[in-house]
């Protein structure tokens, strides 16, 4: 398997550059925040958006790419990470990747003020590219993912969510900033609408594929391996792919889901009746179709070290382990 560490080498400069731009930015005026930036951008996180950004400016600017390129994928992490922030404080998850949540090492307070400041940060930067399309497509995504994560709230335990209601919702929590901020950056570049509405679907279905991997690991990965335990999205009533293959298999399991697990044994009954059907299986066969579509999108510029990092981005988000 191809390691991200090798994959995104034609802009591994330029994301040891975005690292330290990005714990400036945040912290630079407030010690706490400082901290908080630390914490967020030093967790030992894949960098996935901010190198798509950049893998994708590369394969689109000629001779090179521009400091506004740059701050699209600062801009990028940024909202990720705000996002991210929220959601633990929602979900109040104790671990990000192995480490302690925001939220658990400064306190919930702390935690939705630094979402909050990132969120803002990020739109001040936005603006300032002074470019009305890019503001425009960035901005779809911080709508998007609180809508993500309010369809999130309101379905849990609900059997009858239907898997285009799934993916909407993997979408609007996921893809949405990698398809907008994939286009956004071939719009920094100058590129026809035709491609930009290529970079766009590459971002969307890469997207539903990494999350649709995501969702996967949540019941296959190692607690140690994924920084939470595994189970943790079907205990909290979120129900993804693999759990809504299931249910078309399996009755006794909506019985479980909509009891909430409230007896015991019902979470490790329920785990073991989705490992005992298809579900594992057709969620893979839903991720390799996204990823694929994706690599048919990206296919169509101009052949690149960039170009090739972000075809077999495709191979790595199928294969990841965590």
């Amino acid at each position: 398997m191809t390691s991200v560490t090798s994959l995104f080498a034609p802009v591994d400069a330029d994301l040891c550059q975005l690292t330290d731009n990005l714990k400036q930015l945040v912290g630079a005026r407030h010690p706490i925040l400082y901290a908080a930036a630390e914490h967020l951008f030093g967790a030992g996180g894949k960098r996935l958006r901010p190198a798509i950004v950049l893998l994708i400016s590369r394969a689109t600017s000629i001779p090179d790419i521009t400091p506004r390129h740059r701050r699209l994928a600062e801009i990028t992490e940024m909202i990720h990470t705000a996002s991210l922030v929220h959601d633990d404080v929602v979900d109040e998850a104790e671990l990000r990747r192995g480490v302690p949540t925001v939220h658990s090492s400064f306190g919930n307070r702390v935690a939705v003020l630094a979402g909050d400041f990132l969120f803002a940060q990020s739109s001040w930067y936005l603006a300032n590219l002074d470019n009305l399309e890019v503001v425009k497509l960035l901005s779809q995504v911080i709508m998007d993912l609180a809508e993500g994560e309010i369809q999130q709230g309101l379905n849990r335990f609900d059997t009858g969510t239907s898997l285009e209601a799934y993916l909407d919702k993997s979408y609007y929590k996921t893809a949405s900033l990698i398809a907008n901020s994939a286009k956004a950056a071939g719009v920094l570049s100058d590129a026809s609408s035709e491609t930009c509405h290529h970079l766009y679907s590459y971002g969307r279905h890469i997207g539903l594929a990494f999350q649709i991997v995501d969702d996967l690991l949540d019941f296959t990965g190692s607690a140690d391996a994924l920084g939470k335990p595994a189970g943790s999205d079907l205990r909290s009533g979120n129900l993804t792919a693999p759990a809504l293959y299931a249910l078309e298999e399996k009755p006794y399991l909506e019985v479980l889901i909509e009891r909430e697990f409230a007896q015991e044994g019902d979470l490790e009954q329920a785990l073991a009746l989705i490992e005992d059907s298809r579900g594992l299986e057709r969620s893979r066969e839903l991720a390799n179709h996204h990823a694929q579509l994706a690599v048919q999108h990206i296919s169509i510029l101009p052949a690149s070290e960039s170009r090739q990092a972000l075809i077999q981005l495709a191979d790595y988000v199928l294969s990841r382990s965590h």
